[in-house]
């Protein structure tokens, strides 16, 4: 089976408020907004374009200026998933086409998941919906109910998804005085969820009119409701962690670091 990524379109959820960070999408990264470099690393994933769907029109200006194509969308939707479905109708996406959602917080992203991610879905017919996962073996990451994690089934489709440890391995986990820990490697490997999805355009706006799921309330992860309603989502595994994303001011100082080391040290 080919794994030639086909022709596929990036769109770049990004809304101005945020609770622990506000105006994220515009906080400066290397003299240019965060959400911009976002756009300018998926350039180089091999997508026909890649498109900033926000809810604000300072952010269109802002991508604007640095030659970044952007489309605004309504302020009110629910979640990132949902502005897309209003931004590829906006910009006549076809029905058929694959359109590949990379949130506008990972600066850091590795292009090539956006293109492996619309490769998988073009290869899985079965399948509505294509993400990403790579293996964890830290006990601190398993536990950490800020690391989303999926289980998969044979044909590396997803089972669920949780902030949770997930699957519950009942012989390799123990508890100690400092909380849950990993004993020895695990029976089952434990893979933590990245936010990349791709999907047909045609389903995307089925999905965005889909009633939300209570565990997708529970779990706060609105790919649950793909699940909840009876749609696969085939995983593709990367053996390698993608750069941190942002979500507090720590984790912007931390990505304005890792930013200017690999700017140093390209040549």
């Amino acid at each position: 089976m080919s794994t030639a990524a086909p022709p596929f379109w990036v769109l770049i959820p990004a809304r101005l408020a945020s609770s622990r960070l506000p105006h994220k999408p515009l906080a400066d990264i290397g003299g240019a907004p965060m959400v911009v470099r976002v756009a300018q690393r998926l350039g180089r994933s091999g997508a026909q374009a890649v498109v900033v769907a926000c809810d604000d029109a300072s952010i269109v200006q802002a991508c604007a200026a640095h030659g970044v194509q952007a489309v605004l969308t309504r302020a009110d939707h629910a979640s990132g998933t949902d502005r897309l479905a209003e931004a590829a109708a906006l910009l006549g996406v076809p029905d058929d086409a694959i359109v590949v959602n990379v949130q506008g917080d990972e600066p850091l992203i590795e292009p090539s998941l956006a293109a492996a991610c619309a490769a998988l879905l073009h290869a899985t017919p079965h399948a509505d919906m294509a993400t990403c996962a790579h293996r964890i073996d830290d006990a601190a990451e398993i536990f950490s109910p800020h690391v989303v994690k999926v289980v998969l089934d044979a044909r590396s489709l997803a089972l669920y998804f949780s902030r949770a440890p997930i699957p519950w391995q009942r012989d390799a986990y123990v508890l100690t005085d400092r909380g849950w820990q990993l004993q020895g490697d695990g029976a089952q490997p434990v893979y933590r969820h990245i936010g990349v999805y791709a999907y047909r355009h045609a389903f995307l706006r089925r999905y965005a009119a889909l009633p939300p799921a209570p565990l997708e309330h529970s779990e706060a992860l609105e790919q649950l409701r793909a699940l909840w309603h009876g749609h696969r989502i085939a995983v593709h595994l990367t053996p390698h962690a993608p750069g941190p994303g942002v979500d507090t001011p720590a984790d912007l100082q931390r990505v304005r670091a890792v930013w200017a080391r690999q700017q140093a040290d390209a040549p």
